[in-house]
């Protein structure tokens, strides 16, 4: 069975909150049904997202109360940019943008080959000036890594000042090839499941997570 590396353990947050846990585990269920399926998703998603978002950059900005002035801390969500992989990506969406209503969206449109299990990419749209920007990828599952990889080769050439990865589910194996590709880049997760089947589905895992969300087969 294939261990997550040193090196790449340390990049690697799993959110193990007892909230995270129960919610991924209703998930889960074989019988949840689509509706329950996209709800607690975006539930998940966030509360996963004050995990991820923690130390986003604040500055102090002066407020009135209703009994005095002070200075007060505040983000600036415009600097952030969620990419959502599609398109189980966007399942996510709703959720961190709940949490963060003022950060951009990106789009990036990737399938995995069948035969070959390697990422091809049909669609890329990101908001002007990613340079000044973080990005926190999301996509619900990190598999084989090859997608997510991908991915974030294409978004390194918009030099964005960091680049974060945000999933449900992943293991070793994508944890591995992620790392390796871009050692640079920090992983958050909710589980870490034990391993790949042969069509590079994760176990136990949830099923495909976009015929889950969509209803789609």
């Amino acid at each position: 069975m294939i261990q997550i590396s040193d090196s790449a353990h340390a990049h690697v947050h799993l959110i193990d909150h007892p909230l995270v846990q129960h919610k991924l585990t209703l998930m889960r269920k074989k019988e949840a049904s689509t509706n329950s399926f996209r709800r607690l998703l975006g539930e998940l998603s966030s509360l996963m997202a004050y995990e991820v978002t923690r130390d986003m950059a604040t500055q102090e900005v002066e407020i009135e109360t209703p009994l005095e002035s002070m200075q007060a801390k505040v983000i600036d969500g415009k600097k952030l940019v969620f990419v959502s992989i599609l398109r189980a990506g966007n399942g996510i969406l709703d959720g961190v943008l709940s949490v963060v209503p003022g950060a951009r969206v990106g789009h990036i449109g990737i399938y995995r080959d069948p035969a070959t299990l390697q990422a091809v990419e049909y669609y890329f749209k990101m908001p002007k000036d990613m340079h000044e920007r973080d990005i926190i990828v999301v996509d619900p599952m990190l598999a084989t890594g090859n997608s997510a990889s991908a991915a974030i080769t294409r978004l390194k050439a918009c030099n964005p000042k960091s680049i974060k990865f945000l999933c449900l589910l992943t293991v070793p194996q994508g944890i591995n090839t992620l790392h390796e590709a871009h050692p640079d880049v920090e992983i958050f997760t909710a589980a870490i499941d034990r391993e790949l089947n042969d069509h590079g589905y994760i176990l136990p895992g949830l099923g495909d997570a976009g015929d889950r969300i969509f209803g789609t087969q």
